[in-house]
């Protein structure tokens, strides 16, 4: 079986708009006939950009939590070098 790598890229408009779609009631499968997306890519899209209610009422989607843990692990990336930063100006 070959592998068909058509290698489109989709901006991030068209894929909030097919999601939107598709919360509006369209199926996945009339979505990927019209748009020429396949269902699985068509998942995935649905899986970053519907957005998650949190505890406060809040809404976040998928997209923005694996950003925020990005940021995360690098402010403490930060944060580590700072406190060997000042442990060695601590000693002079």
């Amino acid at each position: 079986m070959v592998n068909k790598n058509t290698g489109k890229k989709y901006n991030a408009d068209f894929k909030k708009t097919v999601v939107d779609l598709y919360h509006s009631g369209s199926s996945v499968k009339d979505l990927s006939s019209e748009y020429g997306v396949s269902e699985v890519t068509i998942y995935a899209w649905i899986k970053k950009f519907t957005p998650i209610k949190t505890e406060d009422g809040s809404t976040v989607t998928a997209d923005e939590i694996a950003k925020m843990k990005k940021q995360m692990l690098r402010l403490q990336e930060e944060n580590e070098i700072l406190k060997k930063a000042m442990a060695i100006f601590a000693k002079k």
